[in-house]
């Protein structure tokens, strides 16, 4: 493991407030650990090469391109780390603001719901499966053959080669990817794959959305605001049904999810 990697593995409390993270990578003889950010007094989040234009609130940082990275939302954190930090910026890179903003509230959405139940779930793998799960939507990734969320699939085991994960992992990124669009999946047999279909599920057409408080809806639309998503994105499914009739979101299109969809409650605030 890698100093970097071990960091981000660490409790976020590094008291005393005094503590610099250059101080800390001169310490851990780690030049990488010069790009540490403190967002707030004790708490730190390596960024790998993005570069830090400024703190602009108490849990934000702005990256490089404007956009803004967010530590926290209702007390739900999202992991750091190389594989994290790497997700996040190729969705950053290739999504619209309106795409990317969706990916990181699935997340949240899993991840609140995996915490109000005291599941246990892998987070980096979850994150990164959240982050990739719709690039396949972009036109540089959709694939005329595939479903978006198989062409997805190969997608993530792609960019977790690049890692270094190994293959049993890099199977399951795909394998929530792909699952995003299945029957529901029980947490018992496979929580990741739940947390994604749960968060995806709540933030494209509400469904489930009475299981999150409204205060954490309004803080992760506030952080993460919608930008015309639900427009958007229903003309995303609409082109994949018109190209591939028989894929998953053809079902859906035909099935009245457009509808459900343009009327989820989180656009009605």
């Amino acid at each position: 493991m890698s100093v970097l990697e071990a960091i981000g593995m660490m409790p976020y409390d590094f008291s005393p407030e005094r503590l610099r993270c250059r101080d800390l990578a001169e310490e851990l003889s780690d030049p990488r650990l010069t790009r540490c950010l403190m967002v707030r007094p004790g708490t730190f989040t390596p960024v790998g090469a993005q570069v830090w234009l400024g703190c602009t609130s108490r849990n934000h940082v702005r990256l490089q391109g404007g956009r803004q990275m967010l530590i926290e939302v209702a007390g739900v954190r999202v992991p750091v780390g190389r594989a994290t930090q790497a997700a996040r910026l190729v969705c950053e890179e290739y999504a619209d603001d309106a795409l990317y903003h969706h990916s990181v509230r699935s997340y949240f959405f899993g991840a609140a719901w995996a915490e109000t139940r005291g599941l246990d779930f892998d987070r980096e793998l979850f994150f990164v499966s959240a982050l990739l799960h719709d690039l396949a939507l972009t036109p540089p990734f959709d694939s005329h053959t595939l479903s978006f969320e198989e062409a997805g699939g190969h997608l993530a085991r792609v960019f977790t080669a690049g890692l270094g994960w190994p293959t049993e992992r890099r199977d399951r990124a795909a394998e929530l990817i792909v699952l995003h669009m299945r029957d529901d999946v029980a947490p018992e047999a496979d929580v990741e794959s739940r947390l994604l279909q749960v968060g995806t599920s709540a933030d494209v057409s509400g469904a489930g959305l009475e299981a999150f408080d409204a205060s954490f809806r309004d803080a992760l639309v506030e952080a993460y605001p919608r930008l015309g998503f639900a427009k958007s994105f229903v003309h995303l499914f609409q082109g994949q049904a018109e190209r591939k009739p028989g894929c998953a979101a053809a079902e859906l299109v035909a099935g009245g999810w457009p509808e459900r969809a343009l009327s989820n409650l989180l656009d009605q605030g």
